[in-house]
């Protein structure tokens, strides 16, 4: 299966464009969150990614709640938060929000490591996983030089081991890649990103 992924739009019309050219090519286009910019914008995000013309699953990142998220959407696209689907035989599992908790205020959805754990626990296996934040040591490093990735993310790699983690939400990585066992680790930015994963 062919799959573009991306994350982190934030409103940049140029990109939304490129993804959406791109999704004619795609099986599946997963995005790992923030499509808008401190909760401000989701329609219109959701507006200029409406051309994408592959299956679209989506995580809420921390710039825009699950349920504004679900609203928000067009018909067909799939929302995942602490859930999870199955799209022709690929497993995937999903967890939005900042974690651990941001420094931006009230306007960021996040979670405590706990809250995150909890939500995971409900994932038994999955081929791709799909977290807005970084698993904590890999694709987390802030320009400042300080890891702020998730460990309750890292212990769910560990323990579900699935074949791709997609992550965004720490800019200054972008484009990291690298693994944990068994699984892939993408942060990915917002641009056109291929991945093929066998069903």
């Amino acid at each position: 299966m062919k799959v573009l992924a991306f994350s982190d739009l934030h409103m940049a019309r140029n990109r939304a464009a490129d993804l959406v050219a791109a999704s004619a090519d795609a099986d599946l286009v997963i995005g790992a969150g923030d499509y808008c910019n401190m909760r401000q914008g989701l329609d219109e995000a959701m507006q200029m990614l409406s051309g994408v013309s592959a299956p679209l699953v989506l995580i809420p990142g921390n710039a825009e709640s699950a349920e504004d998220l679900g609203k928000a959407v067009p018909e067909g696209v799939h929302v995942l938060h602490g859930t999870g689907m199955t799209v022709d035989g690929l497993r995937l599992f999903g967890l939005g929000y900042g974690v651990p908790p941001t420094p931006f205020g009230d306007w960021s959805c996040d979670l405590t490591e706990g809250e995150a754990a909890e939500l995971l626990a409900r994932c038994g296996g999955a081929d791709i996983l799909i977290s807005h934040s970084p698993p904590k040591g890999h694709g987390d490093v802030t320009s400042q030089g300080m890891a702020v990735g998730s460990v309750a993310v890292r212990n769910a790699i560990e323990r579900i081991q699935p074949r791709f983690t997609f992550c965004g939400h720490i800019h200054d990585s972008w484009g990291y890649r690298g693994s944990i066992g068994r699984t892939r680790i993408a942060n990915l930015g917002p641009k056109v990103n291929w991945f093929e994963v066998a069903v």
